[in-house]
């Protein structure tokens, strides 16, 4: 599941520094799921693939807990700061649209941005909360390619079956722990 952005060496300190279970409903599974959906959602939206990757990984990595957690995309946008340069590179452009994208994913709505990176992040996010009993709803969500009822179909789909396998099969790739 690593690409050559979203290198081992990466995976591995940002599972290092995770508090919580990476098999968790917040951990490991539903970052792959939000890369996937992600990807899929840049494809029709234009967003930035790059930026998708990363906001999958680095949008949850610094959740303190499984329930209220306001602040943890800001604290995730920190860590990604922290690690650009040493464990991936990306333009300053680039790591700034991430870090909002992050710092904001939790609360932000379309009308408070224009980015449609950010959006696209956000909506991948937003497919995967089936993980925690809730169809997504298109009432919440920010792109037309995310309210498209066949997308929040397939990813209610994806998600299913992505949680029938063991949780330890769909988070080897990522993190050794």
């Amino acid at each position: 599941m690593t690409s050559m952005l979203i290198t081992s060496e990466l995976m591995a300190k940002i599972c290092a520094e995770y508090p919580l279970d990476p098999l968790g409903i917040h951990g490991l599974s539903h970052w792959a799921r939000v890369r996937e959906f992600g990807l899929r959602l840049a494809a029709a939206t234009g967003a930035d693939p790059v930026v998708i990757e990363l906001f999958s990984v680095f949008h949850g990595s610094q959740r303190r807990n499984e329930d209220r957690d306001p602040q943890h995309g800001a604290r995730g946008a920190l860590l990604a700061k922290r690690l650009h340069g040493e464990f991936y590179n990306v333009t300053p452009s680039q790591l700034e649209t991430l870090c909002r994208a992050c710092a904001g994913h939790t609360k932000g709505k379309p009308e408070d941005e224009d980015d449609i990176t950010i959006l696209t992040c956000w909506d991948a996010d937003r497919l995967d909360l089936l993980r925690v009993g809730i169809t997504p709803d298109p009432k919440y969500l920010c792109t037309d390619a995310a309210r498209d009822k066949d997308m929040i179909e397939w990813a209610c789909m994806f998600a299913e079956v992505a949680a029938s396998f063991p949780s330890e099969w769909r988070c080897a790739a990522w993190c050794n722990r």
